[in-house]
């Protein structure tokens, strides 16, 4: 009974809020119904949502891990939120309700893409890294809840400009400025997604190629060489087309570079750690011959060439370690300076958004 009675008076004084808060928009309307007063409203309505969710697209764009920023996808869904209550508060202009419905269908749009379309998105980076064709798959999923968000800004946008036109208020060009910014957000995650998954075929393929010569799996390694040095020509052929970004081609020279690597790698380092495993399994079959004899069954010839072979794979084992040691080094300094070039250019060209 008491809990009833506290529900009672909770819905009671929420009812009050709304009262109140109805009482103070009607009570501005009539302080200033001009046009303008109107459509600052509804911007204000909208102030700390658009501050939130451009500050989630700015983190988003910035950081390697989605999951790190979540907070500021789940603070941009509720700011999403209030400022819908807020919208819907508002009383129509003069019985046009035609700016307010757009406001509230924008926002409706809005909330969907970071509650669902965004928080999908999480979900996906878990698994992107898996295969070339789930990282595809992610960053097309980006792009398409990018280009959501764009349009529906751009919808907006035109019912905000045709109600400035009908009422003759002269927009100032501040007034864009979030369609702008989406702009160049989309843009540059387009450009930044074609260039990094040139990067992201010739990473993956190599980690499976690492992962054959680990196995011994001469054939296998073989056939990811082959593959590698495919992604990497194919790759480089395709910067020429994208050299850069608003004048900045540190992205795809940091790209070329780590192509240059992997094909280099592949076509004189890879072939060195091959061979050796080709001549440790020869080795091993000659001294499994070799063992099987008795020692007075074994003749001169035997023991040269047993020595031989000997001497033969001693050699390729410092071989071996060698290129292998240089390559791993040349892969991580390689992975390094991509990383750096990767984020140096989202810092440059994608401002932060707070």
């Amino acid at each position: 009974m008491n809990r009833l009675k506290m529900r009672v008076s909770g819905l009671r004084l929420l009812a009050m809020l709304m009262i109140v808060f109805c009482w103070q928009q009607w009570a501005l309307a009539q302080a200033d119904d001009s046009p303008v007063a109107y459509m600052n409203s509804i911007n204000n309505a909208q102030a700390d949502m658009d501050k939130k969710y451009f500050a989630y697209v700015s983190a988003s764009a910035h950081g390697k891990r989605l999951r790190k920023v979540e907070k500021l996808r789940q603070q941009a869904v509720e700011s999403i939120h209030t400022s819908l209550v807020n919208t819907q508060l508002l009383f129509p202009y003069k019985g046009d309700n035609s700016l307010k419905q757009s406001s509230v269908d924008y926002i409706q749009v809005c909330y969907k893409i970071f509650n669902d379309d965004y928080a999908n998105i999480v979900n996906m980076e878990e698994i992107s890294e898996q295969s070339v064709d789930e990282m595809q798959a992610y960053l097309l999923l980006q792009e398409k809840t990018n280009d959501k968000l764009k349009e529906i800004n751009e919808k907006f946008r035109i019912a905000y400009k045709a109600f400035a036109t009908k009422y003759q208020v002269t927009l100032n060009e501040d007034q864009s400025d979030k369609g702008a910014k989406m702009e160049l957000a989309g843009k540059l995650r387009k450009y930044q997604h074609k260039v990094y998954t040139l990067f992201f075929k010739c990473n993956w393929e190599d980690n499976q190629l690492v992962k054959a010569l680990n196995n011994k799996k001469v054939n296998d390694a073989e056939q990811c060489r082959n593959i590698l040095i495919k992604y990497a020509e194919e790759g480089l052929k395709e910067l020429e087309t994208l050299r850069s970004f608003n004048g900045d081609p540190s992205l795809a020279e940091g790209c070329k570079s780590a192509l240059l690597y992997y094909k280099k790698a592949a076509e004189t380092d890879v072939p060195k750690l091959t061979d050796f495993y080709l001549k440790q399994e020869n080795f091993l079959n000659m001294k499994k011959s070799f063992d099987a004899k008795s020692a007075s069954d074994r003749k001169k010839e035997d023991v040269d060439a047993y020595n031989k072979s000997l001497k033969e794979f001693n050699a390729s084992v410092d071989l071996f370690n060698q290129t292998n040691n240089k390559t791993n080094k040349a892969r991580s300094e390689m992975i390094d300076n991509w990383n750096n070039a990767e984020k140096k250019f989202m810092d440059d060209n994608m401002p932060y958004f707070k």
